[in-house]
């Protein structure tokens, strides 16, 4: 499956929109014809918010904590977190509730201006909120983090990688390798994952950050996140590598 983010909606849609309905951090997908999907928002006083297409269906976003009315067939225990949905959903789908949640979330954070304090509104042409009295542009924040930590300014990554490992672990490494990315809505994150080469020193926990670490062989290993995690991924890459 295909996700093409995009602000507006390019033209007619392939069959029905999908639409994440958002309560909290807690999503449910629900099919429906494009006219109703943009109808019921209005009737329930939101704006849906437009996704982008997956595999040329339309993807929307509605905000039912901000709606007037949620309706007496309304079942909280449809709603599903991002944790749950993992694994009821194909991956794209997972990926596009996550992009759903986080921007439900940031629209909810900026109805008014953090400069001025007026009601700001949609900045044509781009994804923000804008200000009308003072121009001031919001945009969804992100927040990129190395595995498990954000980077210090005036950093790169790598040398985010080399400063935290020592700091946290006591090892130095040297080459450090980009192995890929990951958009991680809990909340806002984006997960970018590295390799590193081992040059020297022994494991020495900092004992604030870090309660346990230790070197492991595939068979002594203990149990690792699942992967959906890109931390995962980096295990399983590290396990297929070394024969484990």
């Amino acid at each position: 499956m295909s996700f093409i983010p995009l602000l507006d909606p390019p033209g007619d849609p392939q069959g029905t929109s999908l639409v994440f309905a958002v309560r909290g951090t807690r999503v449910v997908l629900v099919d429906g014809e494009p006219a109703e999907v943009v109808e019921t928002a209005v009737d329930l006083g939101v704006t849906g918010i437009f996704l982008g297409t997956l595999d040329d269906r339309h993807c929307w976003a509605v905000d039912l904590d901000a709606a007037s009315d949620l309706g007496e067939d309304d079942d909280p225990e449809r709603f599903l977190d991002l944790y749950r949905l993992w694994g009821a959903v194909d991956e794209p789908t997972w990926y596009v509730a996550g992009r759903a949640v986080q921007l439900v979330e940031w629209q909810r954070n900026h109805q008014f201006c953090g400069r001025c304090g007026a009601a700001t509104v949609d900045a044509p042409g781009e994804r923000a909120r804008v200000c009308p009295e003072c121009k001031l542009l919001a945009y969804p924040r992100l927040a990129p983090a190395v595995i498990m930590l954000l980077v210090e300014p005036g950093e790169t990554l790598e040398q985010a990688v080399r400063r935290e490992i020592l700091e946290e672990v006591g090892i130095t490494v040297g080459k450090v390798e980009y192995r890929g990315s990951q958009p991680w809505p809990f909340p806002h994150q984006l997960m970018i994952g590295f390799g590193a080469w081992y040059e020297s020193g022994d494991v020495t926990l900092d004992e604030v950050e870090i309660v346990e670490a230790n070197w492991f062989s595939p068979d002594e290993a203990p149990s690792f996140p699942p992967g959906m995690s890109i931390a995962g991924k980096l295990i399983d890459e590290w396990r297929t590598r070394v024969g484990g």
